[in-house]
């Protein structure tokens, strides 16, 4: 106790340098965490896939669709339990052209009926008793399925851009050129953490009976009937087209959406090098402001071994000194980081809503807590291997 007193006296002495030591670690580990809620989020993203659906896309490029006629041949292969599929449609808010989210043309009937462990809908636009709704597809969805420019957004959209339910809203076409007017008649929520809660979708017919192409497709989706046989029923399907205009490539939809999570390149990595980097540089503030402060308390030193003290409880004195400050800034920085990203709401562009994982967090305490037994290492060390003599000729 009368160790740990000493601690708190030394720390209260200079207030102002420990306060300003204490909040350079807070900023490091704060930006250090913030960094890595990205890694985190882009990791977590590439677990919205379900393993018991598959993915189908153009052998090519996920740029290039597949045509209609393929569908019936998908259906026919032994193992695929439900179908349906989606577009990528592109386009801009007219209003907002920088705030970017995604929008999707899917088979309504068949989309959301294979997607409803994935997503609940929980604001709809009324209909009239007796509306027809296709099995499986949410009874409140009645509205939006008897509606052909209807559209079904995410919960963190519509608080995004302001939107209402009801409201007809508009999207300048990118890679299908026009204004589209679309009415929002559904509000969904994630039911998966990491799945985007910004997504809009809306009928895939409004989207071909719109346009000069041919009915081609972006990518098929579909459920198995046996989990297990995901290999096999994906080479079936790709052999079924290996020699066509249409060549196909399978996979389950957990490693399709790691491949957009492979776009990123190096970016986590090159985030890991710049929070590292922040966090080592404020390290060396921490060391030099230990140092200064050791320094000048030499005499100090001298006069505790007079009375007694041993070399080991000055060392502790020391490093419990350092540690002390980096471990306050270090808790106090990850824990802000944490919820303060994931209460903003804030999200990366077609993933899910930002978070920092609590293994992240006590990354971040880990590397608060070497920072302060680094930075006091010297100096403790100095002030254990003080002589008496040598250190009370600067006294006075």
């Amino acid at each position: 106790m009368e160790l740990l007193s000493l601690v708190w006296t030394n720390l209260m002495r200079n207030k102002v340098r420990t306060v300003l030591t204490t909040l350079s670690v807070f900023v490091a580990l704060f930006l250090f965490c913030l960094l890595h809620g990205v890694t985190d989020t882009l990791t977590e993203s590439t677990k919205v896939g379900s393993e018991r659906r598959l993915v189908t896309r153009n052998k090519l490029s996920l740029v290039f669709p597949l045509p209609m006629s393929h569908l019936e041949k998908i259906r026919a292969v032994p193992g695929v339990s439900a179908l349906t599929w989606s577009n990528w449609f592109g386009g801009e808010d007219p209003v907002n052209p920088r705030e970017f989210y995604a929008k999707f043309a899917v088979d309504s009937k068949t989309y959301f009926p294979l997607y409803a462990s994935d997503m609940e809908i929980v604001a709809a636009s009324p209909a009239p008793e007796g509306t027809p709704v296709p099995p499986g597809v949410p009874a409140n969805l009645a509205a939006y399925m008897n509606e052909r420019t209807a559209c079904v957004v995410g919960e963190g959209l519509l608080k995004k851009m302001g939107w209402k339910l009801g409201q007809t809203i508009r999207v300048n076409g990118t890679i299908y050129p026009g204004s589209w007017a679309y009415t929002i008649r559904g509000v969904y929520r994630p039911k998966v953490k990491a799945m985007d809660a910004e997504t809009m979708f809306f009928h895939w017919d409004y989207l071909y009976e719109n346009t000069n192409r041919n009915a081609m497709v972006g990518i098929y989706q579909f459920a198995l009937s046996d989990p297990t046989q995901a290999a096999a029923v994906g080479k079936r399907i790709d052999d079924l087209f290996e020699n066509s205009a249409y060549a196909t490539h399978t996979e389950t939809e957990r490693a399709f959406q790691a491949g957009f999570v492979s776009m990123f390149g190096n970016i986590p990595f090159v985030i890991m090098v710049i929070g590292l980097a922040v966090a080592f540089s404020i390290f060396l503030v921490a060391a030099v402001t230990m140092m200064m402060a050791i320094r000048e308390r030499t005499p100090e030193f001298a006069v505790l071994k007079t009375l007694g003290f041993a070399d080991g409880s000055l060392f502790f004195m020391v490093l419990a000194e350092a540690s002390a400050i980096t471990l306050t800034g270090g808790i106090a920085g990850s824990l802000l980081a944490k919820f303060l990203l994931e209460k903003s709401g804030l999200g990366l562009p077609g993933f899910s809503v930002m978070f920092v994982h609590w293994e992240t967090v006590l990354l971040g305490i880990g590397v608060a807590a070497l920072m302060g037994a680094f930075s006091g290492l010297l100096p403790a060390w100095q002030a254990s291997r003080l002589k008496i003599v040598d250190a009370l000729r600067k006294v006075g």
